[in-house]
């Protein structure tokens, strides 16, 4: 990964959106819900104030309208700030 967040930001990998269907059909993906939960792919080195305590490989759950998508090597990311994060999962 050639992506490194600054301070207190995570790069996150969103889990896949569910494949819906509706009686056979097939809801596409701009109906989709977007995943609320994710892997942390990359971590910043915090800040003065706000010490990093995600780490790389944990499952996290995030707001449904943090953080800014941004896209890389065809894969769609998310970058917030450590605070957007509300809990680890496991």
């Amino acid at each position: 990964m050639n992506i490194k967040p600054l301070a207190d930001r995570v790069l996150i990998l969103p889990a896949p959106a569910e494949e819906k269907t509706i009686g056979g059909i097939i809801i596409p993906d701009t109906a989709k819900e977007k995943p609320l939960q994710g892997e942390v792919v990359a971590v910043g080195n915090g800040t003065k104030d706000e010490e990093m305590v995600l780490h790389v490989g944990d499952q996290v759950l995030y707001g449904k309208y943090s953080g800014t998508e941004l896209e890389h090597d065809g894969k769609k990311y998310l970058i917030m700030r450590q605070s957007d994060v509300l809990a680890v999962l496991g």
